[in-house]
């Protein structure tokens, strides 16, 4: 006898339970009204009594059972709102050839019901959620295995699991170097790290402009500072642009509160940061060197490289530090910031609103694919000469998270904390739309997990 799935057991048991229930309570009446007047006698008053009070309880028992029936089909017929599940996103799992299930189709599920204010902003939940949002289009196995290693019993793991499946086993294991260089942060703690978030932070609230993809006036941008100077400290080494010493106001108080409070920032002393995002052929550089793991995504060699962690930049700025004795590091926030405005105290760096060719985003212009970034340089690059701060990859800077400035140094100096595992990444994704262009857009990642969405650029002091 084929085995009933545990739903419709459920199901089975209540409707059988219900039916006995309502069949005993009908004869025990039935008999005992007949015993009351088998003898053709009216009863008593006080038999006609106890009659009515049965009478009564008859109707609550049948309004009773009427009433849980009625749920059940309700239950089943009626999608529910907000935090329920539409009848429209339940599919049959027929995956397995030895079971037959329903399952929610949670992929399919409108993105309101699963982000919409049900749950707070800074939450593990959302997090996952926003996690899942962001990769689950992709076509990389690798994304669905930083899910899974982030909520290896998460809400979609076993879809993760089915997409590892199906799209293959990820990009063969990376070749650990004989000497693994030590991460340059503070040494990883016992404790087990927070858990890693999703690429696209909760959608920032922007007016309609701010997104539109109609030309827009030429902009007058500031002049490039007649200071600046390009770099290159070795063969293998990335360009580098000089920046001199400067203030700007970091942050925004009009958007994520993540940005705020907007404050003034004072770079005080030069340095240098590069002038594209690390490539796929810089970084097989350092692999070949034995340096850093080998880490194939597909990209090719002028691509930035992409599905790095925190921990793999670290290695591979020591890497250029040894091979060209100078003391290249991951940029700070506030450094990251000042470079990406290029001089500007506007939301874009080209201006107050959104205008196409000037970033790498899917709703920025060509071009643009769907599966990766665009060539390094592929977009115009901002009044200090720097190409991809916005949009292409996120990039790793050397911070520590945090909620807000708060507390933030004015200098820009490095904000970090001891045994911190979650680092700020910054200025959004080719998968990304416009509203995360802007120059204060920034979020967190877990410093060990890799993203495909995720690279980095280098800098290095100037003296």
């Amino acid at each position: 006898m084929k085995k009933l799935s545990p739903r419709k057991a459920r199901k089975t048991r209540k409707v059988c339970t219900t039916t006995i229930l309502s069949l005993c309570f009908f004869f025990v009446f039935f008999v005992h009204f007949d015993l009351l007047f088998k003898d053709g006698t009216l009863p008593s008053s006080a038999i006609r009594a106890k009659v009515k009070g049965l009478l009564v309880w008859r109707k609550i028992l049948v309004v009773c059972v009427l009433g849980v029936i009625s749920s059940k089909w309700t239950e089943a017929a009626i999608p529910s709102q907000g935090i329920g599940t539409p009848m429209e996103h339940i599919i049959l799992d027929t995956d397995n050839a030895d079971r037959t299930s329903l399952r929610v189709d949670l992929d399919k599920r409108p993105p309101a019901l699963l982000l919409a204010g049900v749950m707070p902003k800074d939450s593990a939940e959302q997090y996952e959620l926003t996690f899942w949002e962001s990769i689950k289009d992709s076509t990389h196995a690798s994304d669905y295995e930083a899910y899974l290693k982030a909520y290896p019993n998460g809400r979609f793991a076993g879809l993760a699991r089915a997409r590892i499946e199906q799209f293959g086993a990820a990009a063969p294991k990376e070749e650990t170097p004989a000497e693994r260089p030590a991460p340059a942060s503070k040494a990883r703690p016992e404790r087990p790290h927070p858990p890693p978030v999703t690429k696209a932070p909760p959608k920032k609230m922007q007016p309609p402009a701010s997104t539109t993809m109609a030309p827009q006036p030429q902009e007058k941008l500031p002049a490039a500072p007649a200071t600046i100077t390009e770099i290159k400290d070795c063969p293998d080494c990335p360009v580098l642009i000089a920046l001199p010493p400067g203030a700007f106001t970091m942050g925004s108080n009009t958007s994520d509160p993540t940005e705020s409070p907007a404050h003034k920032v004072s770079i005080n002393a030069p340095f240098a940061i590069a002038k594209y995002e690390v490539t796929a052929a810089q970084w097989n550089a350092c692999a070949n060197a034995g340096a850093c793991p080998r880490i194939a995504n597909g990209a090719t060699a002028n691509a930035p490289m992409r599905d790095v962690s925190w921990d793999d930049a670290q290695q591979y700025a020591q890497w250029l530090s040894k091979v060209s004795g100078k003391p290249y590091r991951l940029p700070t926030e506030a450094e990251w910031e000042y470079a990406a405005r290029g001089g500007t105290s506007t939301r874009y760096w080209w201006g107050e609103q959104m205008r196409p060719g000037n970033a790498n985003c899917k709703e920025c212009g060509e071009p643009w694919r769907p599966d990766g970034p665009a060539d390094v340089g592929s977009f115009a690059a901002n009044p200090y000469g720097l190409y991809d701060m916005n949009g292409s990859v996120w990039e790793w800077v050397s911070d520590c998270w945090h909620n807000s400035y708060k507390g933030a140094p004015a200098d820009g100096s490095v904000w970090d904390d001891p045994n911190c595992r979650v680092r700020v990444i910054r200025g959004g994704s080719w998968r990304d739309g416009a509203s995360y262009m802007l120059s204060s857009t920034r979020f967190k990642y877990d410093a060990s997990v890799r993203h495909s969405q995720n690279g980095f650029r280098v800098a290095r002091d100037v003296k």
